[in-house]
């Protein structure tokens, strides 16, 4: 039975690095423009870079039970189709058997289905029934689809989430939608808020019709036959840069030392020379503004990483 309201009263740019290295940053950053702030994130990842690479499907039944399903289907020598939707990542490392593949998506045409969509209606904090049910207290498959229609609504439209919704619409797709209280009818004409005291409250409409949806079907590409295979496509694929502390200079070997022990670097242009080293030898040198999810191996062992360009203050 769903809780009513009543009843719970909430990048990557180009520049070059050289150029905001020591004299020449003065050429580029004239003394009475804003100057910018590089900071450098180093965190350790305390796993090998294989098992770090495998992929392991969510226990939740939204996007958890549907990447399980395929992937028994799909390992080793099989094909599981989809329709509207991917139920894997795209170029994921599962392993099976002592053996390594990788997860593929390809569509195979399209075909006309039933289909939930649901849509919602603005209505004012006024007209709020006693009974209008709070978004947080729904479980995931349907509190999501309705705070996806909020974002939506509210942005009109210029939302990053607004590439899920087919016009203003959410189609329910994955099993867990489908058989959520928002797929079986339940909240159909309900009133749901996101807030306690009534704020942003929307009408819930539910239809159902046939629409043509795209077949994704998914497979799996056996890429290593044992570990040391797989180790080699990790790195080949994965892993970003690679160091040893005798492939740096004295300072910039330092500064990364540093950097790993305190978490983070910074320095401000123009930036000296030991971190201009560092940063082009983790082929950062074309980041202007962010980038973030590297991977490191550096001295055995592993290291996410990322920097972040803002303007100082």
């Amino acid at each position: 039975m769903v809780p009513t309201r009543r009843q719970l009263l909430q990048v990557t740019g180009t520049v070059s690095l050289t150029a905001l290295a020591g004299c020449s940053a003065a050429n580029v950053l004239d003394g009475e423009e804003p100057t910018e702030e590089y900071t450098l994130h180093i965190d350790a990842v305390n796993t090998s870079p294989t098992e770090y690479a495998l992929y392991q499907p969510d226990d939740e039944s939204l996007f958890g039970t549907p990447a399980r399903t395929a992937l028994q289907a799909i390992v080793p020598e099989g094909r599981h189709t989809t329709y509207g939707y991917k139920p894997l990542p795209s170029d994921a490392y599962v392993e099976h058997d002592g053996s390594y593949f990788q997860t593929k998506h390809v569509v195979t045409g399209q075909e006309r289905v039933e289909r939930s969509l649901v849509q919602v209606t603005p209505i004012s904090e006024e007209n709020v029934p006693e009974d209008a049910i709070l978004i947080d207290a729904l479980e995931q498959p349907s509190a999501r689809v309705l705070k996806i229609l909020h974002s939506y609504t509210q942005t009109g439209g210029r939302t990053s989430t607004a590439e899920l919704l087919r016009g203003d619409q959410y189609v329910l797709r994955r099993p867990a939608e489908q058989e959520s209280p928002l797929g079986t009818g339940e909240l159909d004409g309900q009133v749901v808020t996101m807030t306690e005291d009534g704020t942003w409250a929307y009408r819930v409409h539910v239809t159902t019709e046939r629409i043509v949806e795209t077949a994704y079907t998914a497979l799996a590409v056996n890429v290593a036959s044992s570990r040391q295979q797989f180790r080699d496509v990790v790195f080949g694929s994965r892993i970003d840069a690679t160091l040893t502390a005798d492939e740096l200079p004295t300072d910039a070997r330092d500064r990364l030392d540093q950097t790993i022990n305190r978490g983070s670097s910074s320095e401000t242009a123009p930036l000296p020379d030991s971190f201009v080293t560092l940063l082009k030898a983790l082929h950062l040198g074309a980041v202007n503004t962010a980038t973030n999810g590297k991977l490191l191996w550096y001295d055995d062992a592993l290291y996410r990483y990322g920097l972040y360009v803002n303007d100082a203050s």
